[in-house]
């Protein structure tokens, strides 16, 4: 199974990075969301698939990379508010880290949701300061530009999630999933490695912002913090199946083309029919598609 994984991934990788060459506006805009949504579902898995900590914070990341991105694009080059946009929401992940990183279980969902809440009014408040309701970016690169580097996102993500999962640093991380203090008994640096989990986790969404606010022209900081970011990244993630590398992946190319079918053929019930499909999903797959992919081909 893992042959085809590979197999299926680079097809996957391919695929998206030729189809800025076809021109297909529409095509291009289902890439990017496709790839924006692997690489946010992926970077998700590095903290909470593998250390069990759920996080309903990562929108704050992707507002924080949106917003830094926003107010050095046209000063800097733009691979520079790219990167500057990142390294802001991993800083920002390094600084609340340590002490969210005390609280487990509902808490620790609780407080990741409230701190995005918190980053989101605070940015509302200096924009509402300084008389910015709303921010038009200029200068920017063509569509064609900002997908390839999504597509790279979502490809570097996966990488990072797969190397997160298969290395020493994903055996303590494992450790931790299991039994928190009977790892951190038998000498597993628990802290040091959650910390370093929730910063590797924010760097990926920091980038996906800036990209995803570049593409729209204009930055809102209702749109660029939402929650619904998070809670459809958790979504995507348990759709897909949160055991393996190639759930997300599957989550995010399940969950974007039904979307994408039920919006063009039920726009009136679009979110009520979303909603059922997902809760029924939910129950009766409760592996998610990588599960049932398993069983479909009779992989224990």
């Amino acid at each position: 199974m893992k042959s085809l994984d590979i197999i299926l991934g680079l097809a996957l990788a391919i695929g998206g990075l030729l189809v800025p060459l076809s021109g297909d506006a529409y095509l291009m805009g289902l890439v990017f969301q496709l790839a924006m949504w692997v690489a946010l579902a992926q970077s998700w898995s590095i903290l909470s698939s593998t250390t069990g900590y759920l996080s309903l914070g990562h929108a704050v990341f992707v507002g924080i990379g949106a917003y830094v991105c926003v107010l050095l694009t046209g000063t800097v080059p733009f691979a520079a508010a790219l990167a500057a946009g990142a390294l802001a929401a991993a800083l920002f992940a390094g600084v609340i880290g340590m002490p969210a990183l005390r609280v487990q279980g509902p808490y620790f969902v609780i407080l990741t949701y409230g701190l995005a809440e918190l980053v989101r009014n605070v940015v509302m408040r200096i924009e509402s300061a300084i008389g910015s309701f709303g921010r038009m970016i200029f200068l920017v690169p063509s569509f064609e530009v900002l997908v390839w580097c999504m597509v790279g996102l979502g490809i570097l993500a996966t990488i990072g999630a797969y190397a997160a999962r298969h290395s020493a640093f994903g055996a303590g991380l494992a450790a931790i999933r299991e039994n928190e203090v009977a790892a951190e008994t038998v000498g597993v640096p628990v802290a040091r490695l959650k910390l370093l989990a929730f910063i590797a986790s924010a760097v990926i969404p920091g980038a996906v912002g800036g990209l995803s606010v570049l593409r729209t022209g204009y930055f809102e900081p209702a749109q660029a913090f939402d929650p619904v970011i998070s809670f459809t990244i958790v979504t995507m993630a348990l759709v897909g199946g949160t055991e393996t590398v190639r759930g997300p992946v599957l989550g995010a190319l399940g969950f974007t083309l039904l979307s994408e079918a039920l919006w063009s053929s039920l726009p009136q019930l679009y979110m009520i029919v979303l909603g059922l499909t997902l809760i029924a999903f939910i129950l009766f797959v409760p592996k998610g598609l990588s599960g049932l992919a398993d069983r479909m081909t009779g992989r224990s």
